[in-house]
């Protein structure tokens, strides 16, 4: 049997991101997933598209809507499904939930609640890997909204002035939250970046190919010497800003609007590049490892009151003369 191809690939990734986001809002709605989660339904095709461009050693930095990124690296989504439901099974032991899953082993050094804090670490990832010597590439995902954050600019700045090996990925879904882009952004989000010298363009976000295609060049180029590179991936969001929307049904988009980017589907795109019988082979295949990881993270057991602690601190650290924990 010969090699899969690319094409397989990212419809794999992308159903099994969309199959494990649509699993995880069901669970959300029933309270089982405490909390709520960010949906990602809708943009699979970014998360697919740039993980498909990298190695296992090269690391990605996500954001609080960031299920489809840790996947995408290749996390198993047993475990992940375990850690939004808060058992000890979980990546991250169930300390961390939908927002800060992290993987350090697979080059994922977590999802962030904080807007735009991932590009900061993922441009320290870059400087260590430049540093060391290492043919290594970070990668930092974040939102429309993170545009004006200023520790994003300042990733910018320092990843331009070092020619750090960091592909910036902005997923532009058209709202931070509720707000519409236009409304928040001055100037074009490209030549906001352009300014900074990255090496800068703008990319269907709806299209798994066209995504995988840009950030392999700018893969490329960070491994060449090149510095810095930011993809905005122009994509929407079908589901609100968190899944409490849906309990309360805000609506602050209009119907066409979310219908017109639903028939941009970049699952029903992608299929029509892979033969109907492998689709249906791979649909099957992810829909029975979806109901094991929901199997898997619902036996799970929720960590001891008296295990609270444990995790926090890196065993075997000393303390600052002076400093009192």
């Amino acid at each position: 049997m010969g090699a899969e191809s690319r094409a397989v690939r990212l419809y794999r990734t992308m159903r099994l991101i969309r199959e494990f986001e649509e699993r995880c809002l069901a669970m959300s709605l029933t309270g089982e997933i405490v909390g709520g989660i960010h949906p990602y339904i809708g943009q699979e095709a970014v998360a697919a598209g740039v993980c498909a461009a990298l190695t296992q050693d090269d690391v990605v930095a996500s954001t609080h809507r960031g299920h489809g990124h840790v996947l995408a690296k290749g996390a198993d989504p047993k475990r992940m499904l375990a850690e939004l439901l808060g058992t000890t099974d979980g990546l991250n032991r169930g300390r961390g939930g939908s927002m800060h899953a992290a993987d350090v082993g697979l080059g994922v050094y977590g999802a962030n609640g904080i807007v735009g804090a991932g590009a900061p670490i993922a441009a320290g990832a870059a400087w260590s890997f430049q540093q060391r010597g290492e043919d290594r590439v970070a990668v930092a995902f974040f939102g429309d909204g993170a545009l004006s954050q200023g520790v994003v600019l300042e990733a910018f700045n320092l990843a331009a002035l070092w020619r750090l090996p960091v592909v910036f990925v902005c997923e532009n879904n058209g709202y931070a939250t509720s707000l519409p882009v236009g409304r928040a952004l001055a100037g074009d989000p490209v030549e906001r970046a352009a300014a900074f010298g990255l090496a800068a363009r703008a990319v269907d976000g709806m299209d798994a190919e066209a995504v995988a295609d840009a950030a392999a060049q700018a893969v490329e180029r960070c491994r060449a010497g090149g510095g810095p590179a930011y993809l905005e991936c122009r994509t929407y969001r079908f589901h609100g800003h968190h899944s409490y929307e849906e309990q309360v049904a805000l609506n602050y988009r209009d119907d066409a609007e979310v219908g017109d980017w639903r028939a941009r589907d970049p699952l029903r795109t992608q299929s029509t590049r892979v033969d109907e019988a492998t689709v249906r082979a791979v649909d099957a295949e992810i829909t029975t490892l979806i109901d094991e990881a929901v199997e898997f993270a619902r036996a799970g057991r929720a960590p001891e009151p008296h295990e609270a602690l444990d995790h926090l601190y890196a065993d075997g650290t000393t303390t600052r003369p002076g400093v009192m924990i």
